[in-house]
């Protein structure tokens, strides 16, 4: 067993090592620890955690979710702008790109690279995760994710053979911490 979980289990305490926020059903934010299950409200305005979310064993018979209406518009979701390298490859392959992340939101990831990808490609991204989202500092994660939008850099022909590039927009499908030995 890991010596992280190990520690939690024997001394009840934890380094927390927190999922990407996940919107409940009520609407709100909220983090889990992937280490202890302990979950956070998590509030994007200020990207920041706040109160443990005290859990309570689920009574019989209260499995309906009461039917609310959905907004029409919804909000862009805030970003937080970065200036941090990252690597990245179609999923599965051997070859990596140098990118640079330019925001970070709930949603996903914007950064330039020089490799082009189509849209839909599921990639790999590993890169720092803010302290803001992670709750620690240095943490590197494997991303796996999906290009939804990709855009030529508009440079003139001459610039473009001699460094291509684009701007890849991709959501966040999941990640995990990529622990240093």
């Amino acid at each position: 067993m890991p010596q992280k979980l190990m520690d939690v289990l024997r001394l009840g305490r934890c380094s927390h090592e927190f999922s990407w926020p996940r919107r409940a059903a009520d609407g709100h934010y909220y983090q889990v620890c992937l280490l202890c299950a302990a979950e956070y409200m998590y509030d994007w305005a200020t990207m920041r955690r706040t109160e443990r979310i005290q859990v309570s064993p689920a009574e019989p018979g209260s499995r309906r979710r009461p039917r609310e209406k959905k907004p029409s518009w919804v909000p862009r979701a805030r970003r937080l702008k970065l200036h941090l390298p990252l690597r990245y490859r179609v999923k599965n392959l051997s070859t990596w790109a140098e990118g640079t992340i330019l925001n970070i939101s709930q949603s996903g990831v914007l950064f330039q690279g020089a490799a082009e990808l189509p849209v839909n490609a599921l990639v790999e991204m590993v890169f720092e995760m803010p302290e803001e989202i992670s709750g620690q500092k240095n943490s590197n994660v494997l991303c796996q994710g999906r290009i939804i939008r990709a855009k030529e850099a508009s440079q003139p022909k001459e610039a473009r053979d001699s460094e291509p590039g684009s701007t890849l927009a991709a959501s966040i499908l999941d990640y995990k911490f990529l622990h240093q030995s």
